[in-house]
């Protein structure tokens, strides 16, 4: 049987590999798709085979295409394919990873582009590191919404998932601590939607939810910089909402579905927030905070025992 299904991978490659863009055969391609995805299921010798003449340029061709069956297909084959080996040629071919990351801000309905990412990409610290480093802004966005979905869902992090957000969290505390003050962008309206801004944004809202963790916590309250970067962020933006009319000004804006929002204040309270978690039961982190707030003489009222 297994012999049958190799020697059927290699025929149906040689089909789809011709037809992969032409309109009228984008049924057959379908079904080429899910034929090569059945038959890799559970079988890894199939799965060798698939991979050999799938990697890279099918996939970039289907996870590509503008027809939302063959990449929900595709994704599936290649979620079926990945182990720890193929995830390391990942890593010398980003483009297929990132064009997952597409995939999925495209169709987040779909299961397989996130279950590649939640699955496997997430669990290579290295990928996810080269990776963010290539990625448009938007795309970043994307990852790290997934990294937050990660932290906050129903099932917790086990313990082999541990070293790898360990090293995730490294990735994020280092990268916010060099970018922060990017967000001060968003107090020009040329920058108003500024996305390496935006992304910055979303940065804060991971390290809150790792700092919600007890497993992660501690790794986070000694990183070198982050709780005084954290500080002086707030103080700045204290500052500029005080300057002139800006997002960060206390009087807040008026979205266009009608919804009064104040972003200062919802920025402020997730640096509030993250602060606070650096500072529990860290009578260090709580010392630096009295300085810090005391030298830049902002009277903001929060929990030096914050209650994660």
């Amino acid at each position: 049987a297994v012999n049958i299904n190799v020697q059927g991978v290699d025929v149906s490659f040689q089909l789809l590999w011709v037809n992969t863009r032409i309109v009228y055969w984008i049924v057959p391609f379908r079904c080429g798709l899910q034929f090569l995805g059945n038959i890799a299921s559970r079988n890894e010798d199939s799965q060798s085979i698939v991979w050999v003449h799938a990697f890279p340029e099918l996939f970039l061709s289907c996870l590509n295409h503008p027809d939302k069956k063959i990449v929900a297909y595709s994704s599936m084959i290649l979620f079926t394919s990945l182990n720890s080996e193929r995830m390391k040629e990942l890593e010398e071919n980003l483009n297929i990873a990132i064009d997952v990351i597409e995939a999925h801000q495209k169709q987040p309905e779909s299961e397989w582009p996130f279950l590649i990412i939640t699955d496997h990409f997430l669990k290579s610290p290295e990928l996810v590191k080269v990776m963010y480093a290539k990625m448009s802004n938007q795309e970043r966005v994307t990852l790290l919404d997934l990294i937050i979905a990660k932290l906050v869902g129903d099932e917790p992090l086990t313990k082999d998932d541990i070293p790898v957000f360990l090293s995730h969290a490294e990735l994020i505390a280092s990268t916010f601590v060099d970018q922060c003050k990017m967000v001060l962008k968003l107090t020009s309206e040329q920058h108003a939607d500024d996305e390496e801004a935006l992304a910055t944004i979303r940065l804060l809202d991971v390290l809150c939810e790792m700092t919600a963790n007890t497993d992660l916590l501690s790794y986070l309250q000694v990183f070198p910089g982050l709780l005084e970067r954290v500080i002086d962020l707030l103080r700045l933006i204290h500052v500029a909402g005080n300057d002139t009319a800006n997002i960060f000004s206390s009087s807040g804006r008026i979205r266009a579905e009608g919804d009064i929002s104040n972003m200062a204040e919802g920025f402020k309270s997730h640096l509030i927030r993250l602060i606070g978690n650096l500072c529990y039961k860290n009578k260090d982190n709580q010392d630096k905070v009295r300085l810090f707030l005391g030298m830049f003489h902002i009277y903001i009222r929060f929990p030096l025992e914050y209650d994660i």
